[in-house]
């Protein structure tokens, strides 16, 4: 933009507000068109339109301010010690913590006050407790962030969530009115403030199973006084308390209970909210990614889509233009040469390995097939030996194509997203050497929490178990018959901005498959890289919380039993080989190269 333009002139103001607020001279503010997020010193807010219409204007204040509060008031690694690691406990402890940091900022600049609001207000639109109908739809850590709110600054929840709010105030201020009450005395003291919320997810009963198992179990601890869950008597008072064990056992209890099916339906509630409160690391649209426990799926359990009509495949090339391209894969040939050792030395094994297989080789002293030359010299030498034949021995290595689907999702933004690339790169190139074809696709939604799909069920009157409520996005990086040099550029789009949203791994699975189904090659090897779950807010806060999950299992297994595709998995930092039968899990994304490099390989080697 220009030096003088308006829009510029705003950023310039708006970065001198940060660095003011936040106390550091090294903040650099800009404008982006995606989710607004804070990295280090780095602040991005929602871009205006030229006209700098006053709404936006306050849109991008509000989250200027809060993001540079939060600099300057916040304390990441004090949070990160203190902070529970089940998601629901987790989510609203952050929300605590940025109520905290709001207020402490705001307190006594009503202007900065005024702002935080109107970014809240943006927030809570696309927040489920702007559409509750009960207590089940409100997401807890937005009523408890909300609540904690209005303790501290004395300041009205905003009228989209009042009703949301009005359903559930009754349940927390009766489980924690006292802790609520007593956040305000240590607004000032983060470590303190943090005890007194641990307390607090304490008395709502989101900490005990992780803290105490047997205790939550049983339905709660000596302190909380909860009826046991088997007594007849209270039954209203037994469903409360069950509500928020089941959001416990929804996030990786390994325990088969009566309620987790409500369990895992309340944890998707939560995750609506936890993806729209900023994070430690900034990045506040990134989904939560649990690893649940086994389910049954009922053998007749059907999986639809609400609608196919918004969905899309599409070519990375036509998700942003060709300037933007060659700048991507600028960036990530930079990541490239870091790594550019280690990657000859994979590439180099892996090409060994597959050409041993492809060599030709032979049987000596046949007496018949082709005449063997070398040994013409003993004829020569020995009139009266016998003629030496050979015949080539028949080659297992068969005619293949191997697809590489990547998770796209906003849970692998950064290192993971990264590594996956280079890796599908060095795979892509190496495979072409030795005569494999390689296919790379990529699978995400087109919005965060519903896109036109919900708009379109919620137009209709939000008919009951609707299915799947996104618009899947599934993206073709390289086709298998392109060569990589053509290709290479498409990769460089998994470094951009704002592609990666959430992920329906089932779909993205069926769809690879039938592209592979179609193929020529004898072999055909599907290999998916993913980290954790598959998880879409809208779809989940409106069906129960397994289904996605279910849909993935049932088309895993019916690949592994049925399908001449042979299956492989990757999981980055969580346990895949709980869906799938051939599959790996590495803790850390530099690993993900010379993991993918050592399943094929054994792969290949495998009779």
């Amino acid at each position: 933009m220009a030096a003088d333009s308006p829009l510029e002139r705003l950023r310039n103001v708006l970065g001198g507000t940060a660095r003011a607020l936040s106390g550091e001279a090294e903040a650099e503010l800009s404008f982006t068109s995606e989710a607004p997020r804070q990295d280090g010193r780095s602040i991005k807010v929602p871009l205006p339109s030229r006209s700098l219409p006053p709404e936006q204007v306050a849109e991008a204040r509000g989250f200027s301010d809060g993001f540079a509060l939060r600099m300057r008031h916040h304390d990441t690694a004090l949070h990160v010690r203190g902070a529970p690691g089940e998601p629901v406990a987790r989510a609203v402890f952050d929300a605590v913590e940025a109520a905290r940091v709001e207020a402490l900022g705001s307190r006594g600049y009503a202007g900065i006050a005024d702002n935080l609001e109107h970014s809240l207000n943006v927030r809570l639109r696309s927040d489920p407790i702007a559409r509750a109908r009960n207590r089940e739809e409100v997401p807890l850590s937005t009523a408890v962030g909300l609540l904690v709110r209005e303790r501290l600054t004395g300041r009205e929840t905003p009228a989209s969530a009042a009703m949301g709010i009005a359903l559930i105030r009754d349940w927390i201020e009766e489980r924690a009115a006292a802790d609520l009450d007593a956040l305000a005395l240590t607004i000032d003291d983060q470590q303190a403030f943090a005890s007194l919320a641990t307390r607090l997810l304490r008395d709502l009963e989101l900490v005990e199973g992780e803290m105490i198992p047997d205790e939550a179990e049983e339905g709660g601890g000596e302190d909380e006084g909860t009826d046991d869950q088997d007594e007849p008597g209270d039954e209203e008072g037994d469903s409360e308390a069950q509500q928020g064990e089941g959001e416990v056992e929804a996030r990786g209890e390994q325990r088969e209970s009566d309620q987790s099916e409500e369990g895992e339906d309340s944890q998707s509630e939560a995750m609506d909210d936890g993806d729209g409160e900023p994070g430690d690391d900034g990045e506040g649209m990134m989904p939560v990614r649990p690893n649940r426990p086994w389910s049954d799926m009922p053998p007749q359990f059907e999986y639809r889509p609400y609608t196919t009509q918004f969905d899309e495949v599409i070519a990375a090339t036509e998700l942003c233009d060709a300037e933007e391209l060659d700048r991507l894969r600028a960036y990530l040939d930079q990541q490239l040469i870091h790594l550019q050792g280690a990657v000859t030395k994979l590439a180099n094994r892996l090409q060994r390995r597959l050409m041993a297989q492809q060599n030709r080789s032979w049987d000596f002293d046949q007496d018949e097939g082709l005449l063997d030359a070398a040994r013409l010299a003993r004829v020569v030498v020995n009139p009266m030996q016998s003629l030496s034949y050979k015949i080539e021995r028949d080659t297992e290595f068969r005619d293949t194509v191997v697809t590489l689907l990547i998770d796209n999702s906003g849970s692998m933004r950064g290192r993971p997203i990264s590594i996956a690339a280079i890796s599908a790169d060095i795979l892509a190139r190496t495979l072409e050497r030795v005569g494999v074809k390689t296919e790379i696709l990529g699978f995400t939604t087109r919005a965060w929490k519903g896109g036109q799909a919900r708009e379109k069920w919620l137009a209709e009157g939000r008919p009951a178990q609707p299915g799947r409520l996104n618009d899947v996005r599934h993206i073709i990086y390289k086709q298998a018959d392109e060569p990589w040099r053509r290709a290479k550029r498409a990769l460089g789009l998994m470094m951009r901005e704002g592609l990666l949203k959430e992920n329906i791994d089932g779909e993205a699975l069926l769809w690879a498959h039938q592209r592979m189904i179609g193929r020529p090659e004898e072999r055909k090897i599907l290999m998916v890289i993913s980290d954790g779950a598959p998880v879409d807010d809208s779809t989940l806060s409106v069906n129960s919380g397994s289904y996605l999950e279910r849909h993935l299992r049932q088309v895993i297994g019916w690949i592994e039993a049925r399908s001449p595709v042979e299956l492989v998995a990757i999981g980055i930092g969580h346990d895949v080989t709980r869906y799938y039968s051939r599959a790996v899990t590495i803790m850390d994304a530099e690993q993900l190269a010379g993991t993918m490099v050592e399943q094929l390989a054994a792969l290949f080697d495998t009779e």
